[in-house]
């Protein structure tokens, strides 16, 4: 039997210390192979999209975009990369957002190296992997959100009707997610279906009224 494949990873994160001392660990393993990393959004997507690793280590605070905005583009575009998530963020509402963008794991950054590295391999694996002190919390936001009559968008339907809100056009949301157009307009057709309306400004209008834009 031949030797199984080391998981292949980009780690991104803006903090140079916090970052390398996650590549020491990667490098470490010998279940795992560093193939890349980042020090903000933009960087991050890009070379996710080039090097196409097995799992991305992804910082939420990412500067330029966001650790969900990346994770949400990667999922838009149908990217088989899985991403885990580190945060030093606990509130149960962006840990529900980030899996609902399409995250694999969600780690908080005061966790161990050996943890991240192992949860790597979960999630390399197709596993979900969470801190152990979020799980009350997202059960929570499950059963919230369950319970709530109100019209429930992605984290980027939010993202775009709120784009559309500031008077954007659908080029103008495209170039500034970095999506295509038909992309927009797909995920704009899916707002208007879950909104129950059929323009955009009945969906702004609505979105305001019920609560689903702050």
């Amino acid at each position: 039997m031949g030797r199984q494949a080391r998981v292949r990873v980009l780690v991104a994160d803006d903090h140079p210390l916090y970052r390398d001392g996650i590549v020491r660990a990667i490098k470490q393993r010998p279940d795992l192979e560093l193939v890349g990393e980042a020090g903000d959004g933009r960087a991050a997507l890009a070379s996710i999209q080039e090097i196409e690793p097995d799992v991305a280590v992804v910082d939420f605070n990412l500067p330029s975009l966001s650790g969900i905005q990346v994770v949400t583009a990667l999922t838009d575009m149908g990217s088989p990369v899985q991403v885990l998530m580190l945060t030093a963020y606990t509130d149960s509402e962006l840990v529900y957002d980030a899996i609902a963008a399409g995250a694999r794991g969600y780690l908080l950054k005061d966790v161990d190296r050996r943890t991240i590295c192992d949860a790597i391999t979960a999630v390399a694996r197709g596993n979900t992997v969470f801190s152990p002190d979020l799980h009350d919390g997202i059960a929570e936001q499950i059963r919230a959100h369950r319970h709530d009559p109100r019209p429930r968008l992605s984290p980027r339907e939010r993202e775009i009707l709120t784009l559309a809100a500031e008077g954007r056009s659908g080029p103008e949301i495209a170039r500034i997610l970095f999506l295509s157009p038909s992309t927009v307009k797909t995920h704009l057709a899916n707002i208007y279906d879950k909104l129950d309306v059929s323009d955009r400004a009945a969906a702004v209008a609505k979105a305001l009224r019920e609560g689903v834009l702050q």
